[in-house]
């Protein structure tokens, strides 16, 4: 059937390297930085808070199972991506393997992944950024810090600082990928040491009786806890967008994907455990800045200032990162011909899908400015999940379609890692709340509506 038709490997390997495109700048090292970039950010300074409430001290264990469900899934996107070095991410890979209604649909929903998580992470900044400002005696109309409705007892009509970092990453992404991955290097430096002085100087604060009871809900509380904090791994995916700029895909790729999460992963574990062991578990209620907090608890307040800033450049890298992934994938999925062809127009000068880059920009800058960050969370992870759960089940069928294809990585213990990841992935979506389901639901049917009306016919698949 048409809609089950399938791109060529061959050919789009090869249409990536004809001249003109993107340009291949990126090496190992920006990899790296570029997946912690978009890792380390809301969910170390924010969501940790949350998830105490949920699991308690045992907040180290939920992250564990979160980072397993990565771990799994990050295996298979490293084959896919070594073997397959073209824009795009999981689009392009299920469009070589698990037709074009399955990839067209995986796009979508990489567009709501990407996209809210740009939004999301903008209202966060919003908010530390407006926290910082204030110690400057400095304070913003109310009607201009938050999305209508989303201070209860304020009357507020728009997010101004969520909108305006948007813009100006947006300006920074269209001028140039070498120079993105410039300043994300920069700022990642900088927050990777802020997170590393929170350890040196918290560690010295635990007081191993507030690990006491350490899981005080159960196996229910981490679980529910690993599916909220998960929201903190989103991002390594992000790194395989760059395929088709980077200089030695088959070896860089996986490097760059495995070497972040893992980096990532221990540093989550380590700083919910200090943190954890600082406060008791029951005192993060209703705090938006754990980490500082905890720094504060302990009589620490020049390091306090420090964290906060380093969380204000580690929400700045995701929101750089993550809208980078959400225009490649846009560029993928219009030189396909599922989107208008504007989309994969290269500028002449800056060679960037300018047009995407800045249509990003400001409809997702507007999302952060009009949508409180409670209702754009949840929806996140299980866009993720989604995509995690697929890019392993096309890791076993392009095994079975396509053995003799040179694979530079290849994911070690192949079916079982992949149906572990999905099995992962599944457990941790069952512990989201029907609304997620039912909001994803209406979303993954518009795009259906999308693709049968417009998408379908317009492929270059269907003009062949």
């Amino acid at each position: 059937m048409s809609i089950f038709r399938t791109k060529n490997l061959d050919d789009m390997v090869a249409a990536s390297r004809k001249p003109g495109g993107l340009k291949k700048v990126l090496g190992p090292f920006d990899l790296i930085l570029m997946g912690i970039g978009a890792i380390v950010g809301t969910g170390i300074f924010v969501l940790t808070g949350t998830g105490a409430l949920t699991a308690g001290p045992a907040l180290t264990i939920s992250f564990i199972i979160a980072a397993m469900a990565c771990g799994f899934a990050a295996l298979c996107y490293a084959e896919f991506s070594s073997t397959v070095p073209v824009a795009g991410s999981i689009y392009t890979y299920s469009y070589a393997t698990l037709g074009e209604l399955v990839a067209w649909m995986i796009g979508w929903d990489l567009m709501l992944e990407y996209g809210l998580a740009t939004s999301a992470v903008s209202v966060g900044w919003s908010g530390y950024f407006q926290s910082l400002i204030a110690g400057f005696g400095l304070h913003l109309p109310d009607a201009l810090t938050a999305a209508p409705g989303a201070v209860p007892g304020k009357v507020t009509y728009f997010n101004l600082p969520a909108l305006l970092i948007m813009l100006v990453l947006t300006t920074m992404l269209s001028w140039g990928m070498r120079e993105s991955a410039r300043l994300n290097n920069i700022m990642v430096a900088i927050k990777v040491a802020v997170v590393l002085l929170f350890i040196a100087v918290g560690a010295r604060h635990v007081q191993p009786e507030n690990w006491q009871p350490f899981m005080p809900y159960g196996h229910t509380g981490v679980l529910s806890a690993a599916a909220l904090v998960f929201f903190a791994f989103i991002g390594f995916d992000a790194v395989t967008s760059a395929a088709e700029e980077v200089k030695r895909p088959e070896r860089d790729l996986p490097i760059g994907i495995i070497g972040s999460l893992a980096v990532c992963t221990i540093l989550y574990v380590i700083v919910s455990a200090i943190m954890t062991g600082i406060v008791p578990y029951k005192q993060f209620l209703g705090v938006d800045h754990p980490v500082s907090l905890a720094l504060k608890y302990a009589g620490e307040n020049w390091v306090a200032g420090f964290v906060d800033l380093g969380a204000i450049l580690g929400m700045t890298t995701v929101i750089l990162v993550m809208a980078y992934g959400q225009t490649r994938v846009i560029f993928a999925m219009s030189r396909d011909g599922l989107l208008p062809k504007k989309l994969s127009s290269i500028h002449p000068t800056h060679s960037t899908p300018f047009f995407a880059t800045w249509v990003v920009g400001i409809v997702f800058g507007l999302i952060a400015a009009l949508i409180p960050l409670d209702v754009l969370t949840e929806l996140i992870n299980i866009g993720t999940l989604a995509a995690f759960s697929l890019v392993s089940i096309a890791v076993i069928i392009l095994r079975k379609k396509r053995p003799e294809l040179h694979r530079a990585f290849r994911c070690p213990g192949v079916p079982v890692i992949p149906l572990l990841a999905v099995a992962f992935c599944v457990v941790l979506m069952s512990y989201l709340s029907a609304t997620t389901w039912i909001a994803f639901g209406i979303w993954l049917l518009l795009g259906l509506v999308i693709y049968f009306g417009y998408s379908r016919k317009r492929s270059l698949l269907h003009k062949d």
